[in-house]
């Protein structure tokens, strides 16, 4: 099973395909084997674990982390703490550095789509390298965090003041209550969960793919998916979305560390970790613009 997030699809901690994932947990004292082997498994039972052959060569089973060169939770949240700093941090210095008032905003917003654009290409070569590279992963937080400083100084001084401090609160407290309900056992992450949120996405993404289409070639808001009535419903949807992301990382990372991984996988965790909060804040964003302002 993959994740939905595109760092975890391209080199996440699923089980399906010689990943690990979801058909079974790590077995006390061996590696685990899944209840429905792949079909060049055989009887090799490392043949379903990616991590197996350093488990070999390390003398020690998948789920004992604190072997030296594991993943452990603690490198995920160091590693997923540092990029998310820099992102609030180039974030921070954008929105006083670029002013948006009405000599300067034109410049700045051009400077931020700039920024957006590298970041989501340096976003796309990493979700694609067989390797984390933590100047690359950093260098997108930079970026990505121009863009969200600027972007989030016009909504917040043009359309909807304090907005910008409430979409971080609202992105916050959805962290926290996932975290909490996946920790409590009431988010089940299966396979059943995972088609109904990857269905949901690709139908939300397509959706908003056709509305930007309708903006662009016929003006306006398009269809109208991403204002009045309409942008409140899918910026709910969006927001529940990047809930379920959130719920499929966690269980990830969680694999991860069960069955071993090599402690710069916890680069791509927290890289895809920060894409997942970036959307909810996005959303909540957004949301908050159209209860609080005219679009």
């Amino acid at each position: 099973m993959r994740s939905s997030n595109p760092v975890f699809s391209r080199r996440g901690f699923s089980r399906d395909n010689g990943y690990a994932g979801f058909n079974a947990q790590p077995q006390a004292g061996g590696p685990a084997v899944g209840t429905q082997g792949n079909a060049y498994a055989g009887n090799n039972p490392y043949a379903q674990n990616p991590y197996a052959q350093q488990d070999l060569q390390y003398g020690a089973p998948p789920q004992a982390p604190a072997t030296t060169g594991r993943m452990t939770m603690d490198d995920v949240v160091m590693r997923t703490a540092t990029t998310l700093g820099v992102l609030v941090l180039t974030a921070a210095l954008a929105w006083a550095l670029l002013p948006v008032d009405t000599a300067n905003i034109n410049k700045s917003y051009g400077i931020a789509i700039g920024a957006g654009l590298v970041a989501m290409v340096l976003g796309f070569v990493q979700a694609f390298k067989r390797k984390a590279s933590p100047p690359l992963i950093l260098a997108y937080a930079a970026l990505e965090g121009v863009f969200l400083g600027v972007l989030s100084s016009i909504v917040d001084n043009y359309i909807a003041s304090g907005a910008a401090m409430q979409a971080v609160l609202g992105t916050m407290a959805v962290f926290v209550a996932v975290l909490v309900a996946y920790k409590a056992g009431w988010i089940r992450v299966n396979r059943r969960f995972y088609g109904f949120v990857m269905a949901a996405a690709m139908g939300f993404i397509l959706l908003m793919a056709v509305n930007l289409l309708f903006a662009v070639f016929g003006g306006g808001d398009g269809l109208g998916f991403r204002s009045g009535g309409l942008g409140i419903v899918f910026g709910i949807i969006g927001v529940l979305l990047g809930a379920c992301f959130l719920a499929l990382d966690f269980k990830q990372v969680e694999d991860g560390i069960a069955y071993g991984a090599p402690r710069e996988e916890a680069w791509l965790a927290a890289f895809g970790l920060t894409m997942t909060l970036v959307w909810i804040y996005l959303e909540f964003l957004r949301l908050i613009a159209i209860l609080q302002g005219n679009d």
